[in-house]
């Protein structure tokens, strides 16, 4: 199959067949970079060390237990005593059970909580962003796949063109002048060709950078999820679920709890605690003549702590000041980051339906243009077109063609884009847990969350991500071409498809 005509078949929403063992779907592709995009793992990684934060502030709350041992050798004894020790062991063990610390754990955890929430959302906005490069990418293999075969009918056409005009030349019913029109618009489809190779080769190889595999005979894509009927839907369903938004507000919260935070610097603390003590002579001290000693003491404590500061230098005051200039800049964060998503969405959802406009005109366009070609062939014939007025024509057909393939690229990928500002372009919209267990951050926090042991340890840090050394570089070529005539001149409206995966079929 041509790639131009893959191109036009899949934006037309046809139903898709079964694919040879050796093909790529774009579920596929997707799919692949899921579990394999360094950037996504790297993201994942990220989000589990945000979750140690709970942790970690927690641990500001629990009993702490330390214990304490010193050797002591006396090189210069009391030349008053007559019972100094010459050496000693003590050791003593202490508990801490903090009571009360101002609020300040309380509320480092609630903002360690909503700060992994904004991370949970971020990898969400990592993982979306990830699936827009990787579709964005895949069309436009397809669709250099599509130029390349183009250009190459170009090549072959205009090569036939120059036989024929040559052959005229010699009988005398062409000049030269002719002939060498023919020659230069065939030098110049030769260099365009090599540069839609060019252009193919450097879209295999982003493909391989993002999916971790070289592209095979890639498949028409299916009809997209869930578009929305007007730019104001879009708007609404990106506001109650775009990650980046839902992020900027989770960080606003957690700034708020930073406040009660720096605050509790001021205010009291309580905490329990209890010691007991070793000591050991060793046998080196000294007695009474007539007595013996001991040589080994042991204490124990127990009893409340308060501490109640009474000037700190304006340090506290400061960090309460600082956190409520961070908590505003974060509530304005939150204005800009809506502010920006409205506009994102609002251009894409413009995007896709300009660019199934283009679609629309690009079609009349190489009916007409073909419809053209061909008249301007037979009128050539009885002497009322010249060789000039075919090349153009050929020139005309070409364009509208590329625009119209380049068209029905740009619609699909404006179509996901406005998924993905919407919110509606991750693994479970797309379907895709059907190719195995998706990740799920909230295992990594419920795993941790009650570790108090210090030694629990993870194991040592381990790339998991394929390396691509090893792949074959790509080339620039395509294999096969279909008559012109087979492009699919129909316009899919993909809003019509219902929300919640990536469908496999077309319309």
């Amino acid at each position: 199959m041509r790639p131009a005509f893959r191109l036009a078949t899949a934006m037309a929403g046809v139903t898709l067949l079964a694919s040879p063992a050796s093909a790529d779907t774009l579920k596929e592709a997707l799919t692949q970079a899921y579990f394999d995009n360094p950037t996504l793992e790297a993201a994942r990684a990220q989000q589990r060390a945000i979750d140690e934060n709970v942790v970690i502030q927690r641990s500001q709350g629990l009993p702490s237990v330390n214990t304490t041992t010193t050797y002591s050798e006396f090189l210069v004894q009391n030349s008053t005593s007559f019972i100094a020790p010459e050496r000693q062991i003590n050791a003593g063990v202490d508990l801490a059970v903090p009571l009360y610390q101002g609020g300040a754990v309380k509320n480092g955890i609630r903002a360690a909580e909503n700060r992994v929430q904004a991370g949970r959302a971020d990898l969400r906005g990592t993982e979306s962003t990830i699936f827009t490069q990787v579709v964005s990418t895949y069309m436009n293999v397809i669709l250099n796949e599509a130029l390349v075969g183009l250009s190459a009918n170009n090549v072959e056409v205009l090569s036939i063109n120059l036989e024929a005009t040559s052959d005229r030349f010699e009988i005398g019913d062409l000049t030269r002048t002719d002939v060498a029109q023919s020659e230069s618009r065939l030098a110049l489809a030769r260099g365009d060709l090599r540069t839609a190779e060019a252009n193919l080769l450097s879209a295999r190889e982003n493909y391989i950078a993002l999916v971790g595999e070289a592209p095979t005979d890639l498949q028409p894509p299916p009809p997209l999820p869930g578009l929305p009927e007007s730019p104001d839907m879009a708007v609404q369903v990106a506001l109650e679920n775009n990650p980046d938004l839902l992020a900027a507000q989770e960080r606003a919260v957690a700034a708020g709890f930073d406040i009660e935070v720096a605050g509790a610097g001021r205010l009291p603390t309580f905490s329990a605690f209890t010691n007991g003590g070793y000591q050991n002579f060793l046998g080196t001290l000294g007695a009474v003549p007539g007595t013996t000693a001991d040589q080994t003491a042991t204490s124990a404590t127990a009893g409340i702590r308060m501490t109640l500061p009474l000037f700190q230098g304006g340090r506290v005051a400061a960090q309460q000041r600082q956190a409520t200039a961070q908590a505003q800049a974060q509530l304005e964060q939150v204005i800009a980051t809506e502010r920006n998503i409205i506009a994102q969405v609002r251009a894409a959802y413009s995007s896709w339906r300009a660019a199934n406009a283009i679609i629309a005109s690009s079609q009349a366009a190489v009916d007409a243009a073909a419809l053209s070609l061909e008249g301007v062939r037979a009128e050539n014939t009885v002497g009322n077109r010249t060789v000039l007025d075919i090349l153009d024509a050929q020139q005309e057909l070409l364009s509208a063609q590329v625009q119209l393939v380049t068209a029905r690229r740009n619609a699909y990928v404006a179509g996901f884009s406005l998924l993905a500002a919407m919110g509606r372009a991750e693994a479970r919209d797309l379907g895709l847990g059907d190719e195995g267990v998706l990740y799920d951050p909230i295992d990594n926090y419920d795993r941790v969350r009650g570790i108090i042991w210090d030694w629990q340890r993870d194991p040592e840090p381990v790339a998991t991500s394929s390396r691509t050394v090893d792949i074959m570089a790509p080339d620039g070529e395509v294999d096969g071409n279909q008559p012109l005539e087979e492009f699919d001149t129909e316009i899919i409206d993909y809003s019509d498809t219902a929300p919640g995966q990536l469908n496999t079929q077309g319309n």
